[in-house]
């Protein structure tokens, strides 16, 4: 199982609370799942572009525009997949090119198999760091938890990011009718 597999069992684990260690896919994904985050009721939407077996590529080019974070997965037991996740990390940040970027999480998958380990955990905490996104590792096949975790924690980075962005936009909105409302009445005219 490579890269794009992995990430599949990551999601289905959190969508599902159930373990899939086959997974078939030969079509980009897109998954919907209600959820309550902090007495917020959320709708969910989750694409999943690189599900496709096809030379373990991943093309991101719509995705990346309207995504508000990612989950970037690679195997520690396979050291193509990290090269594959590292390059998807690359491909989000060119595109992405914003002072404040949205929430990234890069995820090693398959902590259960560490005796077969090619990808050392300091090396993802480092491209991690690289390149400004959280770090961690899983086992899809054994913990839910920590999966159901990280995907909560990446959720409210993203409401907290959506937040902000609003709140800059209504500043800035606010300011420019400001502006505007000081050149229209702002300026006396002088009586003669």
């Amino acid at each position: 199982m490579n890269g794009p597999l992995d990430a599949a069992a990551v999601l289905v684990r959190f969508l599902t609370r159930r373990f899939i260690g086959e997974y078939a896919s030969d079509t980009n994904s897109l998954y919907r799942k209600r959820l309550s985050i902090d007495g917020r009721h959320l709708n969910l939407e989750v694409f999943d572009p690189c599900s496709q077996r096809s030379e373990a590529k991943c093309v991101l080019e719509e995705p990346v525009a309207w995504a508000d974070g990612f989950v970037v997965v690679y195997n520690i037991s396979d050291r193509t997949s990290f090269l594959d996740a590292k390059n998807i990390l690359r491909q989000i940040r060119e595109a992405r090119q914003q002072p404040l970027g949205v929430p990234v999480c890069l995820l090693g998958n398959k902590q259960d198999l560490c005796h077969i380990r090619q990808v050392h955990e300091d090396e993802g905490r480092c491209l991690a760091q690289e390149s400004r996104c959280s770090f961690q590792e899983v086992s899809a096949a054994e913990s839910y938890q920590d999966i159901a975790g990280l995907f909560t924690q990446l959720i409210r980075q993203v409401m907290e990011h959506l937040k902000y962005r609003a709140d800059r936009r209504r500043y800035s909105g606010s300011k420019s009718m400001a502006k505007l409302i000081n050149n229209v009445f702002g300026k006396r005219r002088k009586s003669v």
